[in-house]
């Protein structure tokens, strides 16, 4: 080389070398999608790029863009609650778009997306509130013990009541309030005549997930003053264009004969394109139900020989990506056809049983209860906005027990007929730059015709007819990254409408009946709810919330019970709950905790009392309060240990002096308030093939009231503590063909359950089952 081309050569390197160092110095895009395991698009991500104090959010497709960031590696931070966080390595050209797709795993302790809080779909983490998520394998787990719903809410729901063993769950309060049921969102409580056969109303087999929500709330409408419980029904399979499942199975006591009964399952489900579906048809026929000590358990309102039938159809067509078309239908029915009578018991002493008899009157039970849904969802409707509307109608008729409470005695069935439609929008947007917001808005309508009628034909309760349309709005806003604070309004616009009626006669001859004059009752109110959650950190992810519910008091008690020859003398103010509630939940490496502790207040309550043989209402300001507890630890990797308690309390302000604790003030008896529950279980899996699931409960002691004149009025009876063993084992013979084998009361321990004792009375005082086996096979293809 010449000095000539040397000189050339370094002339040339001094010139480009600055234009290298611009290009690398230069800056350049990142683009890409958030999605989690299932594909699912997860939008308002965070995505940040700390050293550099670059960052954004996802839209709501998932899709994010970071302009700007300087050529060269580096460490991008994904992070959204629900999810655990990720770090990518990112390299970054100059004036070019690197493009990355990200996938965040569920968190163990917060991995649940509800929908009930809030009509759309949120991370619990983000859920200001107390909420029970039961999925379909711990549905499934429970229903090898009991099919029973409310023995599988029971056991798995703290501040629900214990289950009552009978046909109604009367007495099984949440959190020592009235919940609503629903299935797929359409209410199954009849508010307007509380008839207790709204948790019983599907079959655990069609059930993809339970939602239980505590404390009130409005987000559903009238009857939530405890909060709500919300079935949610299974879907198409879309791993498959046909597949089914099979299942028979025994039931019976472990003594005495005639106990036996059988259950079958059979589904099919399946997708193909656009299309998908499940089709599912339940039968259960139940034995005799016996004792610890092979005693025949009383027939009234009993579960022992009865029929269940549950037919159910869900078929969905995906209109386009972003649009979906659902119908829905279920039928329940649920009806007792024994072969034996009551012989009254001697309460605290021996118990009420069935002997050979031939039963008055028509079989007990739910004749039917058809529910129907027809549901439309877009996820774009205008701008980012999605929809969901849907128009649903359920017709229930039940049948109860023979009541001497009334001149010549007979049998009552409520009949309750809903139709609805329900409009929900969606909108995110961003508040600032660093702000992204939701606003769920939309109408609720709803009319609701119910009544209590005699079998002869006699008018106990006359028709109801309630029309109710209620606007609400709720905004949720993400601050600092991990500050969800949530807020909402809803207007409560009803309209009831009683025709003329005559109470029954407490006499011959029609004495004692009144005519009354029916008419029109309008209620308006806005109910409120505000809560705020902060979970930046999974060792304390801390909540507080005040929400507010709005319900109809159950105006079937008062019109039958009216002394009044007008409607509007009659004591019919609503119950507006005040609910105030505190609590956090904590993941500390294999041991997630949760704690809850709760306020609520209302100026009218309705504390169930018993005056002459009637049941009426009493109605003076309430206060209730209790605490909850949960605890589930991982303590090897094939044994899991956990449990929950919960203790609730409530007293009446009955001088309306503003305290709770003079002469005068009451305790809300256990109709209302149950006792101290507790709950253990132990899930072990060590066993190749082989899953135990071994629950403990135990029912607390309450003793608050003295008998008058000898006898404990409804709710007040003492109840002594008991406790119970309950196993439940599964089997994979083969990969798809599995036993099931589940022992309720393991022990065989004779109790009586909670409502047996607080009622108080002869009649009601039965024991709880003996030891029950449930042996099912069960084929999956």
């Amino acid at each position: 080389m010449t000095l000539k081309d040397l000189r050339f050569f370094i002339l040339a390197l001094m010139m480009f070398l600055p234009w290298s160092l611009f290009a690398q110095s230069g800056k350049g895009t990142i683009s890409g999608t958030v999605t989690d395991s299932l594909k699912q698009n997860i939008a308002f991500t965070n995505i940040q790029i700390r050293k550099l104090n670059i960052k954004t959010t996802s839209d709501k497709n998932g899709k994010f863009l970071l302009k700007g960031v300087p050529a060269g590696n580096h460490l991008m931070l994904i992070s959204i609650t629900g999810y655990e966080k990720q770090q990518k390595e990112v390299s970054v050209v100059a004036n070019d778009t690197s493009y990355i797709e990200v996938v965040l795993k569920d968190q163990s302790a917060l991995s649940e997306v509800i929908v009930s809080a809030s009509r759309r779909a949120e991370s619990l983490a983000q859920t200001p509130s107390s909420v029970t998520i039961l999925t379909a394998k711990e549905i499934n787990t429970q229903s090898i013990i009991s099919p029973n719903l409310a023995n599988i809410l029971s056991y798995s729901v703290p501040g629900l009541g214990s289950s009552t063993n009978q046909t109604g769950n009367s007495g099984q309060t949440l959190r020592g309030r009235n919940v609503l049921v629903l299935i797929d969102g359409i209410p199954q409580s009849t508010p307007l005549r509380a008839g207790g056969r709204d948790i019983r109303s599907i079959d655990p087999s069609v059930i993809e997930r339970v939602e239980v929500i505590k404390g009130a709330t409005a987000i559903y409408g009238n009857g939530a003053e405890g909060g709500l419980i919300n079935y949610i029904t299974k879907k198409g399979n879309a791993g498959k264009q046909f597949g089914g499942y099979s299942q028979i199975g025994l039931t019976g006591n472990l003594e005495g004969d005639s106990t036996i009964g059988y259950r079958a399952v059979q589904q099919f489900y399946g997708r193909a394109k656009k299309f998908d579906y499940v089709i599912s048809g339940a039968y259960e026929k139940t034995g005799v139900y016996r004792d610890a000590e092979g005693l025949v358990i009383s027939p009234e309102y009993g579960l022992g020989e009865t029929q269940a039938y549950n037919g159910f159809a869900k078929l969905g067509y995906d209109i386009s990506a972003k649009q979906r078309l659902e119908l829905m239908y279920n039928y329940y029915s649920s009806r007792q056809d024994s072969r034996y009578v009551t012989k009254i018991g001697v309460y605290g002493q021996t118990p009420a049983i069935g002997v050979y008899g031939n039963r008055v009157g028509v079989d007990e039970g739910t004749r039917y209860n058809h529910n129907s849904n027809l549901q439309y969802t877009n996820q774009e409707i205008f701008g980012k906005t999605d929809l969901t509307a849907n128009v649903y109608y359920q017709d229930f008729y039940t049948i109860y027990s023979n009541s001497a409470s009334f001149f010549g005695s007979g049998q009552s069935a409520i009949t309750s007929t809903k139709k609805g439609a329900r409009l929900n929008l969606n909108t995110p947007f961003k508040l600032t730059s660093q702000v992204p917001m939701q606003v769920n808005y939309g109408l609720d309508f709803m009319n609701d015709k119910t009544a209590q009628n005699l079998v002869d034909g006699r008018e106990w309760v006359p028709k109801m007819n309630m029309i109710n349309f209620a606007p609400y709005l709720q905004a949720t806003a993400n601050l600092f990254t991990d500050l969800t604070i949530k807020a909402g309004l809803r207007s409560e616009n009803i309209n009831i409408d009683v025709k003329d009626f005559k109470t029954l006669a407490t006499g011959a001859n029609g004495a004692g009946s009144i005519d009354v004059k029916g008419g029109k009752l309008n209620y308006n109110a806005f109910v409120f709810n505000a809560g705020a959650r902060y979970s930046k950190f999974k060792e304390f992810n801390p909540f507080i919330s005040y929400a507010q519910s709005f319900s109809v008091f159950e105006l079937g008690r008062v019109l039958r019970a009216a002394k009044s020859n007008t409607l509007s003398q009659l004591e019919t103010k609503p119950i507006i709950v005040d609910n105030y509630e505190a609590g956090f939940s904590s993941s500390l490496g294999n041991l997630n905790l949760s704690f809850a502790y709760y306020y609520s207040t209302s100026k009218l309550g309705a504390n169930l009392l018993e005056v002459n043989g009637v049941y009426i209402s009493q109605r003076i300001p309430e206060r209730v309060e209790g605490f909850e507890v949960q605890a589930d630890y991982q303590l090897l990797p094939s044994l899991a240990i956990g449990g929950n308690y919960a203790e609730v309390g409530g007293k009446g302000d009955v001088d309306n002096d503003g305290e709770f604790d003079g002469d005068l003030d009451v305790y809300l008896n256990t109709t209302r308030i149950p006792p101290s529950k507790t709950t253990i279980y132990a899930k072990y899996s060590g066993i190749k093939n082989l899953l135990i699931d071994l629950n403990w409960m135990k029912i607390g002691s309450r003793e608050r009231f003295v008998p008058k004149k000898g006898k404990y009025l409804i709710g007040e009876g003492p109840v002594k503590a008991y406790d119970l063993f309950n196993l439940a084992a599964s089997y994979q013979i083969i990969k798809p063909l599995k036993v099931n084998l589940g022992i309720e009361n393991v022990l065989n321990r004779t109790y009586y359950p909670s409502i047996s004792q607080f009622y108080g009375s002869d009649i009601n005082y039965v024991r709880g089952n003996g030891r029950r086996f449930n042996l099912a096979l069960g084929y999956s293809f």
